[in-house]
């Protein structure tokens, strides 16, 4: 039988990524950042006022990345929780990155001491997920993520992974959509105190799958 599996997200799941995204903002370029129900794109204005551009929003997002991964802090629990799996689980993180930034993304979670395979994804997670489960062999797996559109796209291609919505930011986990209540996750938790014994009971089950 294969192990069980889990398959995380990494910004605001292990790692903290708005906060610091939105300090180097300010500090850097003189933009506001403050993601209070407003879609990303529209959730950050000049010192006058001035929206951004959405061309321009995910070319300051690609520039964190390119120069600012080594300031992104564990989330609290965050690194003993996923020590904690590995010991009875294999564990992958599913990044939405480039493909040119896996190297930089598994250089950055290892310098924390977190050692795992990283796959670095565009778009809906649900196709690389497919995928990845397949390639385990993993008939027991849970999805963690902080973004409903990737619990959704998971719920429609490997309905019977169990998904978790987890958002360990709590500057922005009141005002991002839920997907525990659309009903494309199987639960909300948003700590890993709370988080790591769900996943380890759901991963042991005997009913494991579409709940």
């Amino acid at each position: 039988m294969s192990r069980p599996l889990v398959v995380t997200d990494c910004d605001e799941v292990l790692l903290h990524m708005v906060r610091h995204f939105a300090e180097w903002l300010d500090r850097e370029h003189g933009i506001a950042f403050s993601l209070q129900g407003d879609p990303f794109v529209q959730s950050m204005r000049r010192n006058d006022g001035q929206p951004l551009g959405e061309a321009e929003v995910w070319g300051l997002l690609g520039g964190f990345f390119d120069t600012e991964m080594a300031s992104q802090q564990p989330i609290a629990g965050a690194v003993a929780a996923i020590t904690e799996l590995q010991r009875e689980a294999d564990v992958v993180v599913l990044t939405n990155l480039g493909d040119e930034r896996n190297e930089a993304r598994k250089r950055q979670l290892e310098a924390v001491g977190i050692h795992a395979p990283v796959y670095t994804n565009l778009g809906p997670k649900g196709g690389l997920l497919q995928r990845i489960v397949a390639e385990h062999g993993a008939s027991r797996a849970v999805f963690i993520d902080d973004i409903a559109q990737h619990h959704k796209s998971a719920s429609e291609h490997v309905p019977h992974v169990h998904r978790l919505h987890f958002c360990g930011e709590p500057a922005i986990a009141p005002h991002i959509p839920c997907a525990h209540s659309k009903g494309h996750a199987h639960a909300r938790i948003d700590n890993w105190a709370d988080a790591l014994p769900w996943i380890v009971e759901t991963l042991h089950s005997e009913g494991h799958g579409e709940g």
